[in-house]
């Protein structure tokens, strides 16, 4: 039998997390699924544990290590369920995701692309749908369209994540699927978020169905420096040339509001030429008002590297007096 819905885990090195991500798949009310864990070049035996599961919907992938968004495109191009589900190796689903999930999608209808859900943050226990309130997501189906609020659009980016979104194939295929050009480690999904905002209807809801466990993210653990910089800053003319032509100004804005944040962390770092290369490209005198702008600006200069050393110094001397 067909599975209806295709749940994609991709793994690297999670070996200490992966039974609870597939204890919560196992737990889920809904069983008409099939499971396809992609070991992205893992060293450290946590293909082992799933091999012991024993679950005759369990598919084991394994391929080189070539990134997160591979792995998951990996994944999806071997599974054949009509709607895809991705949980990432160190979060869990609370047993009704799947089910909701389905019932929501099928009754909005197709013309909604993929439905996002809100995620419990731990181990703080904060649900994000907090966030979400502040930011003014709202609840049920969004069609972004010219008059969209630029930080609307920017929450939406941040806030849809592959362990919370699940998405129609169909959609998935034609929008090409995570960025997967390099080894992207940084906003693989985000490339594809973007493109399925500009051109689909979406939905959100604001349960908390997903255990986002923040203590075993690899970015939140081992970043010491500037991140990378966005793919759809490094090679977004893919994004722009499908852009619906009404879009495109707040595309724009969008692009400078990112551009302009990257840019002011990289000044922050030391790096101020390449944050010049970063607001040269996509920051005009007219997006004076977009988010970040005027951080961008200064992270141009060698000043930033000075106010980052600072800010870094007290940081370091907070944690020594608390301590």
């Amino acid at each position: 039998m067909t599975p209806d819905i295709s749940v994609i885990v991709p793994l690297y090195n999670k070996a200490p997390w992966i039974d609870r991500c597939l204890d919560s798949i196992a737990a889920q009310s809904f069983t008409n699924y099939e499971l396809l864990v992609v070991d992205d070049g893992s060293t450290d035996g946590g293909e082992k544990k799933v091999e012991s599961r024993g679950d005759p919907r369990i598919r084991l992938i394994r391929q080189a290590n070539a990134g997160p968004g591979a792995a998951r495109n990996r994944g999806v191009a071997e599974s054949s369920g009509r709607l895809i589900a991705m949980l990432d190796a160190d979060d869990a689903w609370d047993p009704l995701y799947l089910a909701e999930s389905i019932r929501l999608l099928d009754g909005y209808g197709e013309q909604v692309a993929c439905l996002t859900w809100a995620m419990m943050e731990l181990p703080s226990g904060v649900s994000t749908r907090l966030r979400w309130k502040r930011i003014g997501i709202p609840e049920g189906t969004y069609r972004v369209t010219p008059e969209t609020p630029l930080p609307l659009l920017l929450g939406f980016v941040s806030n849809m994540l592959p362990s919370s979104t699940v998405i129609r194939r169909s959609v998935f295929e034609r929008e090409g699927g995570f960025y997967s050009r390099t080894r992207c480690l940084f906003a693989e999904d985000a490339y594809l978020w973007l493109k399925v905002l500009l051109h689909s209807d979406v939905a959100f809801d604001g349960r908390a169905l997903v255990g986002h466990h923040l203590d075993a993210s690899e970015l939140s653990m081992n970043v010491r420096g500037a991140r990378p910089v966005e793919p759809f800053l490094l090679d977004g003319e893919e994004i722009v040339g499908s852009c619906p032509s009404a879009l495109r100004p707040l595309l724009h804005r969008f692009l400078a509001a990112r551009a302009s944040k990257t840019a002011s962390v990289y000044g922050y770092f030391g790096h101020h030429q390449e944050a010049r290369k970063l607001v040269r490209r996509f920051v005009t005198a007219g997006d004076w008002n977009v988010p970040f702008f005027w951080l961008g600006l200064i992270g141009c200069t060698p000043l930033a590297r000075w106010l980052g050393y600072a800010a870094r110094a007290a940081k370091m001397n907070l944690r020594e007096t608390t301590a």
